[in-house]
Order: C-alpha cells, then structure tokens, then sequence
C-alpha cells in the first residue's frame, strides 16, 4: 500500500492497521483445506461429481479445497473422527459421542428432505418385511444412516431378523441387489432412483421412513469462522450464480441426480431428528 511521505504518523498507523485487518479478513489458508464425502457412489464417481463443485468454490470464495475420501464410508467417518478432515459432506456425526466433537453444520443439500428404503427387484416374491426372515439384505455400510441404521432399526422393530451384508458404499449395496447376490437392499431412496435410471433396474419397495434432512455440510471446529463464512457463502450462492449452476447440472448428469441442486444454509439444530433416532434406536454399531 502506497503511503505518501508527508501522512502524519497517527494517519498512517491507522491506515497500517486497517491495512492488516483486512488481510487477516480475507486470507486464505496457506494449504488446502481437507474436503471428505461420505461414501455413496464409487470413489470415480464422486470424484467426477464433487471436484468441479470444489473447484468452483474454491475459486469464489477463495478457500482451496481438496478432495479426500477413505475407501469405505466407514473409513472416511473415521478420518473425520480422528481431526484429518476439514470440511465434511455426511451425516454421520450426529449421534451423542460425535455430536462432542464439535463440528459446525454451515449448510446442507437442497430439498425437503431424504428417506431410507428397503427395496427388492421388481420380479421378487416377497411383498413384505416378514418374508425378509433369515434372508439376506445387503446395506451399504456399518456407518450409514440411510442405508444401514434406518431400514435395520426398521427391521429389528418388526421383529425380523436378516442376515446383514455389507457393499461398502450405497451403489455397491443396489449393486448387489441387481446381481440376485442379496433378496433386499436398505438404502437411500434418492440414490436409488438415480442409480435404477442408470443402469435401468427395476424395484420395489417394501418400506420407506419418514423424512430426514439430507447431508451437512460441517466444519471442523479448528476452521475460523470467517473461512466458514465464505464457504458457506460461495456454496449457497452456486444456485443464484449462472456459471455455478451450469457446474451443479454438469455434475447432476454425471450421477443422474434430479433437481433441486446446490445448497442451503443450515445449522446444527436443522438435524434434531437424527438425534433423535438415535437415542430410541434398537440397532447398536458393528464392525463392518
């Protein structure tokens, strides 16, 4: 900043601090920050869909963000459990012992909401969850709420007892049901109808659960809450943007998602109702 030689002295202090207030404001942090997604679709798939998305945020808001994802929901849960995430698109930690850890929901996936499934293919003989007895149901982890916590709490309330197998990831969990390898599948409705428009797949389903929100974005507590802002500002605002929205429909048609796209502002309290399930849930954790 040019300061000219006769400023008296007070002037330029002034002009010295403000000068340094706003670099503090408007830095960017000097390394990328760790963007992790919970494992839906295969790791090419979400790479396809979520780096031009980071890119485009990266650019407005002028955070870097860099995509980092485990091999299995389960690991990528984990990476953000142990602090090695610094931004995460889940819903994975919203029961008591994670809620402790601090993350900061900033906003979450357009819509009114998701539900979780049971579903079998179209041709199958079983019309309702007590033929399920004894048979196997494929999920798509031991972490997921939709595709695992939901439709087995479901189950273990009806009384039927399955034999639980896991893909990994959602699609794995559709994959499995589309090969005849599992007589049901527990899942996210959203990614199943994308996922059955995809590979044509026809099914049924024999059980759907209310609403929840759909995923959060959340923010490590060691994120400065002006580097959250300006996320939160440059992911809403992809919607209103004409070049953001033409990079939410390139990335929707890479997975078959339907509208609406982008994002909403969110806060912690918008996800009560995970809480809540989990608190009367009958399903414990398990090992994958």
């Amino acid at each position: 900043m040019f300061v000219s030689q006769g400023a008296p002295v007070r002037t330029v202090t002034r002009w010295l601090i403000l000068a340094a207030a706003w670099l503090v404001a408007t830095a960017t942090p000097a390394q990328a920050l760790r963007f992790g997604v919970v494992n839906q679709r295969s790791p090419h798939l979400t790479a396809q869909y979520w780096n031009p998305i980071l890119e485009h945020v990266s650019r407005k808001s002028g955070v870097a963000l860099e995509l980092h994802i485990g091999k299995s929901a389960p690991d990528t849960t984990a990476m953000a459990v142990r602090g090695e995430l610094d931004v995460y698109y889940t819903n994975h930690l919203f029961n008591a012992e994670r809620d402790q850890l601090g993350w900061r929901v900033f906003g979450r996936a357009a819509g009114d909401g998701i539900r979780a499934e049971i579903v079998v293919a179209a041709d199958s003989p079983i019309v309702t969850l007590a033929q399920l007895q004894d048979k196997g149901v494929v999920f798509a982890s031991p972490e997921a709420f939709l595709g695992y916590w939901v439709p087995m709490d479901a189950l273990l309330k009806a009384r039927v007892q399955v034999n639980a197998q896991f893909a990994g990831n959602q699609e794995g969990a559709m994959a499995q049901l589309r090969s005849g390898a599992a007589s049901a599948a527990g899942v996210n409705a959203r990614i199943m109808a994308e996922y059955a428009k995809r590979v044509d797949l026809n099914y049924r389903t024999l059980w759907s659960s209310e609403r929840y929100l759909d995923l959060a974005l959340m923010a490590h507590p060691r994120v400065p809450a002006a580097v959250v802002e300006r996320l939160r500002a440059a992911f809403i605002g992809m919607a209103q943007d004409p070049e953001g929205q033409r990079v939410l429909e390139a990335s929707a048609a890479v997975s078959r998602q339907q509208p609406p796209f982008g994002f909403v502002a969110a806060a912690n309290r918008d996800y009560e109702n995970y809480r809540s399930f989990y608190r009367a849930a009958l399903v414990r954790p398990q090992a994958p």
